[in-house]
Order: structure tokens, then sequence, then C-alpha cells
């Protein structure tokens, strides 16, 4: 079996999940279906940067707005060597769902540069950063697209986007033209543990509606969490603070599994991670590999590394009873329809991992008002958030049911909350009228 055989697109993935929600929803105006599927514009850049041993090498670059109909764009800037054109717009899309369920007055968009973070030196990424910064000029801005951290680049990295986006525009309030920023920057307290944190308060809420057995909670849930970086650590610190025992985590180079049921020591397993690199070797634990993590006897499963990480040739042995999507599209949607016919909830990550864009939406406020808002704010604020919206999406599921065609076509949480997340950009881009 090739990774071809796995893999999907994001672009086919966003537009199979869009098509099935459609079926389910209300009338939409003819000709919006499309207009919502593609995106604003797409910018496609190529720019010189001097390397570090004089050098100059060609990077390519991407910026895709998906919609402004909300408001300014807001999505991240990654750094990949598989950075594509139609990942980026597939992100965009899913960024415009995001912020239209949560309600957050932004329009989704997403970049990206071509490059390999691990075989440049931070000299060369501030370069490839400024560079890229100046190349989208004013398609970048407070009010018109506002970027942020994604896959391997950080705070830093949106200090080198504001600085040069300052440095392009002065004499401005620009430090809204960015979120995720250090703290001295403008940077709003509890960012880095947004969408982890968010996960879990949504996972949270349901469990509340939908109790596992007896009990409401995650007291005593066996869970698995596959990646141990920004999210994946924060969901696993969470879920540990609300009673439940972390038995298994993953980072790239591989995984452990708790040799107690007591769970993971995730203190040890920090320390063995910051000293190793890896979560492989930490005390009281066993090597597994990743495939094998996904196919734990558990109760929640976070997938909170890459997409198209349970397919429709894993999803037959998945045996959790819960999967909280903490990554962009880790369940494919063969994998989907699978999971929901042997009946295996999916909190979907248009919902679970949009606490990064909600704590960015804060940042952007306090930014604008010249405000700062403590940690605990800002967390307690998401997590309101969080759990409204997840109560909505699950009474739009039961609504749903109860629909004649459901029979042929049953929906999911995914289905609900992008029926939700349509529905109200469709009525908001009809209130403002189709200009001219």
């Amino acid at each position: 079996m090739t990774s071809e055989e796995i893999r999907i697109s994001p672009l086919k993935m966003r537009q199979a999940q869009f098509h099935r929600a459609v079926r389910h929803m209300g009338h939409v105006k003819r000709g919006l279906i499309d207009f919502f599927l593609r995106p604003k514009r797409t910018l496609s850049l190529h720019f010189p940067v001097e390397m570090d041993d004089g050098s100059v090498r060609i990077f390519r670059g991407y910026r895709s707005l998906h919609s402004n109909i909300l408001g300014p764009g807001k999505g991240g800037i990654r750094y990949h060597p598989k950075v594509t054109a139609r990942e980026v717009e597939a992100l965009a899309t899913l960024m415009t769902w995001k912020c239209s369920l949560i309600r957050v007055p932004f329009g989704g968009a997403k970049g990206g540069v071509v490059c390999d973070v691990k075989q440049l030196s931070q000299p060369e990424l501030r370069r490839i950063t400024r560079r890229y910064v100046a190349e989208l000029g004013d398609n970048i801005g407070p009010h018109t697209d506002i970027p942020a951290p994604d896959l391997y680049t950080s705070s830093r990295t949106m200090a080198w986007v504001y600085d040069t986006y300052q440095a392009l525009h002065p004499g401005e309030n620009n430090l809204p033209v960015v979120t995720g920023k250090p703290l001295e920057l403008g940077g709003a307290e509890g960012r880095d543990e947004a969408t982890g944190h968010g996960a879990i308060s949504a996972l949270e809420r349901y469990l509340d509606l939908h109790p596992l057995g007896d009990t409401r909670g995650l007291g005593g849930r066996r869970v698995a969490i596959q990646g141990f970086g920004e999210v994946g650590r924060v969901a696993a610190r969470r879920c540990q603070e609300l009673g439940a025992r972390v038995i298994a985590v993953s980072d790239s180079a591989g995984g452990i599994r708790a040799d107690h049921d007591d769970g993971l020591d995730l203190d040890q397993v920090e320390r063995h991670k910051a000293e190793h690199g890896r979560v492989e070797g930490a005390p009281g634990s066993h090597a597994i590999d990743n495939e094998a993590l996904l196919e734990l006897d558990c109760d929640i499963l976070v997938p909170a590394a890459l997409a198209n990480q349970i397919h429709r040739h894993n999803a037959p042995r998945i045996n959790a009873r819960i999967i909280v999507e903490g990554a962009n599209a880790p369940i494919t949607p063969q994998a989907d329809s699978v999971l929901q016919e042997r009946g295996i909830t999916v909190l979907p990550d248009i919902l679970a991992n949009s606490g990064g864009v909600v704590v960015s939406y804060y940042e952007w406020v306090q930014n604008l008002k010249n405000e700062t808002w403590s940690r605990a704010e800002n967390l307690a604020r998401l997590d309101h958030r969080m759990q409204e919206v997840t109560a909505e999406v699950v009474n739009r599921l039961e609504a749903m049911r109860g629909q004649q065609h459901a029979r042929r076509n049953p929906p999911d949480l995914r289905t609900a909350a992008l029926a939700i997340a349509i529905e109200r950009l469709a009525r908001i881009t009809l209130e403002r009228g189709i200009w001219p």
C-alpha cells in the first residue's frame, strides 16, 4: 500500500465534505455554492534570498484569500518543502468555515513558503520571511489579511513579519497585522496553548451532553494522542488536569505507551523529549509506532499531527469511542463513513481545532484597542465560545437526524458544523448584497 493510495489532496477532501453538508442544508441561492468553493485570490510569488554562503536562491511562496465576506482574511504562514497552491487554498477554505462557525469576524486565508527549515539557519529564515512579506505588499494588513504561525513557523517568525510590515508602513498602529506574536510585541497570553486547550474544551462540552457510560466528563477516561507538539502536548496536559489518563503519545520519531494503567507521567515525558528530542524512551513507557497508537483500545483519540492519518485502510481497526481532530484533516472522507457506520464519534477540525483563531481574534482586538487581557481572561473567553458552539453543533445534528432524507445520507457532527458555517456565510453574503 503506497502513500498515494492513502493520501487525498486537501482540496478534494474539503470539496467532498462541503458537498455532503450541502445535501443537508436548506435552499441556498443558486451560484453561491460555486462562489464559496473558489478562493477570492491566490498569489504565487518567486523571490531571491541571499544565503549565508553568499549564494542566491530563488524561493516560491503563496498566499490565498478564500473570502473576506465576514471580515479581513485570517490564516497561518507555513514553511514546508511540500507547500502547494492547492494546499493553501484548501486550508484557507477551512479557515473560512471555522471563522463562520465560531463567529469570529474574519475570512479564511493561508500562506506558505516552499522550504525546509531544518536545512536553513535563523538568519536565512529571517531573510526569507522579510522578503516574502515585502513581496506580499499591501495584500496583507490589519484590515486586509492577517497572518499567524503555522507549520514550522513561530512567534519569532511573526515578529519578523510585524517588523517588516512596520518598516514598510511607518507611523501607523501595525500591531494587528499579525497574530501569534511574542508577548512583548503585543501577543496574547494563552495563544500558544489555545488550539489544544480549545479542542479539549469542545470535548468536555460534548461529553457533558453525551456522556460515555454513566459518568460525565473526562474523569478516568483513557486518552491516546498522536503528535506531541504544541497542540498535542497542551491537549495531553488539559486531559490530565480534567482527570483523564493519557496512555499514549507520539511525535514524528515514534510513539510510546504507558507501562501502567495510571497512564504516562507527562512531566517525565516532557523532560525526556527536551533532552533527547523524542518521546521514545521516556520512563514508564514502551515504544509503539504511530499506526499502532491510532489503533489502541482507548476512549478518546486525538490525532494532532498530520493530515490523512485515518483512512479507509485503517478506519476498520480504530478502537476509540470518540476522535477529536486536533490536526487539520487527519481523517479522510472515506474513513469518516467507516467510522460513522461503526458508531465512532468525530469532533471535526472545523470545530475542535478552532481555538487558535479564536484567541488570535482576541489578540487582534487587544492590539486595536491597545489593551492587554490576562491568560485567564483569554482562556475563559475561549472556553465559553468553544462550549457554546459545540452545543450548537450537537443540537443541529439532532435536528438533521429527524429529517426524512437523513436516512439515505446520515449526517455527522462534521456535516452539522459545516451546514451551520455555510448557511451563516450565505446569509451574510445576501444581507451585504452582491456588489455592484
